[in-house]
């Protein structure tokens, strides 16, 4: 086995999934935010607020560095973590990367109050649509295995995941 890293958009689920999944497959689960917020001493949106979403950025790479030394886990990655070369890298290299794809609409649905989701700004659905977008491409060519994820509960997505994955390993892949 090697690392499982989930990504997609905010709310996609990666956290919710990625601690049913690591407990499918008998892994450690690791979720960068919390590995952030630990090391910066102060929740995400105030971060963002007093230091920038560069610092958050950095903080992320410095983290998934860590994690990717360490003993195989289920990580659950930031929705923005695909944004940077050196992330790309680090994900492609040290594991199998999985898309958790989530519409808009769906994902705002999930995050509900978007006060602590600094990323949204003013205008939530405005800009959900548009980090999707300029996500996608990331997303997509990053992927080893996607699973869509609207309208489908937590548990049946953790068991696709689970399922796509042994199909990979089946196929040759480095599971």
């Amino acid at each position: 086995m090697s690392h499982v890293f989930l990504v997609g958009a905010m709310g996609a689920g990666k956290s919710t999934v990625g601690r049913l999944l690591a407990n499918r497959l008998g892994m450690p689960f690791v979720d960068l935010d919390d590995l952030v917020v630990e090391e910066s001493g102060m929740p995400v949106d105030r971060l963002f607020a007093e230091r920038g979403e560069q610092a958050f950025r950095s903080l992320e790479t410095e983290a998934l560095e860590a994690v990717c030394g360490r003993e195989d886990a289920v990580v659950a990655t930031g929705g923005g973590v695909v944004c940077r070369e050196r992330n790309r890298e680090l994900l492609t290299s040290s594991g199998v990367v999985v898309w958790l794809r989530v519409g808009p609409d769906e994902s705002l649905s999930r995050i509900g109050d978007t006060s602590s989701r600094p990323m949204l700004g003013a205008e939530p659905s405005v800009r959900a649509h548009s980090l999707i977008d300029e996500r996608t491409p990331h997303y997509r060519s990053l992927s080893d295995v996607t699973v869509d994820t609207d309208g489908i509960d937590a548990g049946e997505v953790a068991r696709r995941v689970d399922d796509a994955l042994r199909a990979v390993g089946a196929q040759g892949g480095s599971l």
